[in-house]
């Protein structure tokens, strides 16, 4: 009975079966159906998976990053050919502790990412506690009725300032010498008052390039005024969806109606990135949203300038990117945008994306 081996392990299947391998997700199907050996095979059109930098057809230019959430996350980026980290996620240096980490320690982890991408873009998101990730040490003021509009984000630096002092000195100490291009990001800004505090602080610290996190509608409507203040922008947009839409995304059976195909946040994104192509800011989107292969050229035909996802799904974006023209891209977006429902967004944008259809 041979044995399929794959980076989480082995398993035995009978002579004769099936076995499909996703090289772009790492997910191993046996006995695949006819449909999903049909789906492979459309997919492959798209060209053979490369460790190439992200652009169209026609040349433009997509950089194509990793999030990333522990250090654990670095091999399977730099495996899938990522340009470098779009969003590092540094909770992990925080959650289940009854203190908060050392300067020495957070530095220490940071400078592993920096080394990680000596000639790549890494940005790291400062600490995004409260909501679904509270923090013993970090309890909020007062009693929190619904904690994602509570005391989150950028939010928390205020009543706990040497939260973000001794993160910005870390991020800075370890960024000395190294060559990787280093962004820091500040999560849940809302008002141009809390960006302007941010990068400040970030100067402060030695740091000189400055970003935020668009999350929140007020946040999007307003990117024109952001941008006269932040070097770049990252649309985060599981968050951005679920306040557009008001449903919280920790309950179930709210999750068909945050869907980020609805022209509703399709319109929001495109709000951020042109302000952002106003400014000659980078507008990046490093939601779970830019994991999906159509998805992905409809964000950068509205605009956006890079994408940021699971390092697992960066193969099947560099290639959807690769086969269709920024022309082909902004013709589906309007598609998109023109649609009334999330449904018929996808469908009309799929319908311009030779070979996506039912990626």
């Amino acid at each position: 009975m041979p044995a399929v081996v794959g980076c989480a392990g082995a398993m035995r299947v009978p002579e004769g079966t099936v076995v499909l391998v996703d090289g772009d997700t790492g997910q191993v199907r046996v006995a695949p159906t006819p449909a999903e050996l049909a789906r492979t095979a459309r997919r492959a059109t798209y060209g053979p998976a490369t460790h190439r930098p992200g652009r169209t057809a026609d040349g433009r230019p997509v950089a194509l990053l990793a999030n990333i959430g522990s250090l654990r996350d670095l091999p399977a980026a730099v495996g899938c050919g990522a340009e470098g980290v779009g969003l590092l996620r540094t909770e992990f240096l925080y959650l289940g502790r009854r203190a908060r980490p050392r300067v020495s320690e957070q530095r220490e982890a940071y400078r592993a990412v920096l080394d990680a991408f000596p000639e790549g873009q890494v940005v790291v998101r400062t600490l995004d506690a409260g909501a679904d990730k509270p923090l013993a040490f970090l309890p909020p003021a007062g009693h929190e009725p619904n904690p994602a509009l509570g005391m989150r984000g950028v939010r928390a630096y205020t009543a706990h300032p040497e939260i973000l002092t001794e993160q910005l000195t870390a991020i800075a100490e370890a960024a000395a010498g190294t060559t990787a291009r280093l962004g820091v990001m500040a999560p849940m800004v809302t008002t141009v008052e809390e960006a302007e505090r941010f990068v400040r602080a970030c100067h402060d610290a030695g740091l000189p390039t400055a970003g935020v996190m668009i999350e929140v509608p007020a946040a999007a409507l307003r990117a024109r005024d952001l941008a006269e203040v932040a070097d770049f922008f990252s649309i985060g947009t599981n968050d951005l969806v679920q306040f557009t839409f008001a449903a919280d995304r920790e309950v179930g059976s709210l999750h068909s109606i945050e869907d980020p195909w609805h022209p509703a946040l399709l319109d929001l994104v495109a709000l951020v990135a042109e302000a952002a192509a106003r400014a000659g800011r980078q507008c990046c989107v490093c939601g779970e949203a830019a994991a999906d292969p159509a998805l992905a050229c409809v964000f950068v035909g509205l605009g956006v300038t890079a994408l940021s996802m699971a390092p697992a799904a960066l193969g099947a974006v560099r290639r959807a990117l690769a086969g269709h023209t920024l022309d082909r891209c902004r013709a589906a977006a309007a598609a998109a945008r023109a649609a009334t429902t999330a449904k018929a967004a996808r469908t009309a944008a799929r319908a311009l994306l030779p070979a996506l259809g039912d990626a």
